[in-house]
């Protein structure tokens, strides 16, 4: 697996991440993101919200239920490249 398709265990990703938050894409109109920041409030990435979406209602989940596996679904998939950072400051504060 490449750096670029390594994806940060769920574990260190749940203490990465901050927040995820839907947000108009700044480009393209009538267009949502979920943005993916870490606890400091630094934006780490992206994704379109209306893909995540459709991959979550898959499952059946509706209203809260669909926000809460929305935010799980992206848990698993955060980017090593998109974290570097804050990985590091993680490593550190673990001892790791």
């Amino acid at each position: 697996m490449t750096e670029e398709n390594e994806v940060l265990p769920y574990e260190v990703a749940r203490e990465i991440v901050g927040n995820v938050i839907e947000e108009e894409h700044l480009h393209e109109q009538n267009r949502r993101i979920l943005t993916v920041y870490d606890k400091q409030g630094n934006e780490l990435c992206w994704y379109d919200a209306e893909d995540v979406l459709n991959e979550v209602r898959s499952t059946g989940k509706r209203g809260d239920d669909l926000k809460i596996a929305a935010v799980e679904h992206i848990l698993h998939q955060i980017p090593v490249w998109a974290v570097q950072d804050a990985l590091e400051r993680y490593r550190k504060e673990k001892g790791k």
